[in-house]
């Protein structure tokens, strides 16, 4: 990652990941990983999906159903990390992945182009009936908590996110999404900006990542980052 990307740090966005047909009792406020703190929240009711052993909240928003939190699964081949290398961050904001990791890529795909590759519903390392949603299909939640200028605020959790001059940087987590900040990683081993940024792989290599931060609530944008860097991943029900 190039110094030039914390420039980018002015703007802000987040996304999603897995279900299976278990519903949950109703939501609790308390989305994913994130808290209960402020008003509003998640009134709805989670589903469920079991993916290597581990079970994930997930969620319908509008036509599509997400994981309610990040993926934490190690392939165990590629380039993937929990943050600051503490497994605690894995459970707290999910594992970060570059992106031919993410995708179930040649690692040469983080240096070269290799779109002839990547499916519709593109899998990747989501579970089965699962896949790492494209720019479109995140410009559909996006599109549904209002467009990019009150997605954020709509999708991130109600607490996890740090404050900025003494204004919350947390959402009102409407949809049961609960965006947490995980930060991201270098290719180097270096990691930066957990509590402040949120980033998510898109399968398109167009627009690489979507980016959420904790000093613009509402803002959800995508960034085209490099592809060597560890981001969040939310798989997307097929």
């Amino acid at each position: 990652m190039k110094n030039v990307k914390f420039n980018l740090f002015s703007a802000g966005f987040v996304l999603a990941m897995v279900f299976t047909f278990s519903c949950s009792s109703p939501d609790d406020g308390e989305g994913g990983g994130g808290g209960s703190s402020g008003g509003g929240g998640y009134t709805g009711s989670y589903g469920s999906v079991t993916y290597s052993g581990k079970t994930y909240k997930t969620v319908k928003i509008g036509t599509q159903t997400w994981m309610a939190e990040n993926l934490n699964y190690d392939p165990g081949t590629g380039n993937s990390a929990c943050y600051d290398n503490q497994a605690s961050n894995c459970v707290t904001y999910g594992r970060l992945y570059d992106l031919a990791t993410a995708m179930g890529l040649p690692p040469s795909c983080n240096n070269e182009g290799c779109s002839s590759q990547i499916q519709p519903k593109h899998r990747g390392i989501c579970p089965a009936g699962w896949h790492i949603p494209s720019d479109a299909e995140w410009g559909v939640v996006v599109t549904f908590a209002g467009g990019e200028s009150t997605a954020g605020a709509k999708l991130k959790a109600k607490s996890g996110w740090n404050s900025d001059n003494g204004a919350s940087g947390n959402g009102t987590d409407e949809y049961g999404f609960s965006a947490l900040p995980g930060g991201l990683g270098n290719s180097d081993g270096s990691f930066y900006r957990v509590g402040y940024d949120g980033y998510w792989w898109s399968a398109s290599e167009s627009a690489y990542s979507w980016y959420m931060n904790y000093s613009h609530g509402g803002l959800a944008h995508w960034y085209n980052l490099d592809k060597s860097d560890l981001f969040s991943v939310r798989c997307l029900q097929d």
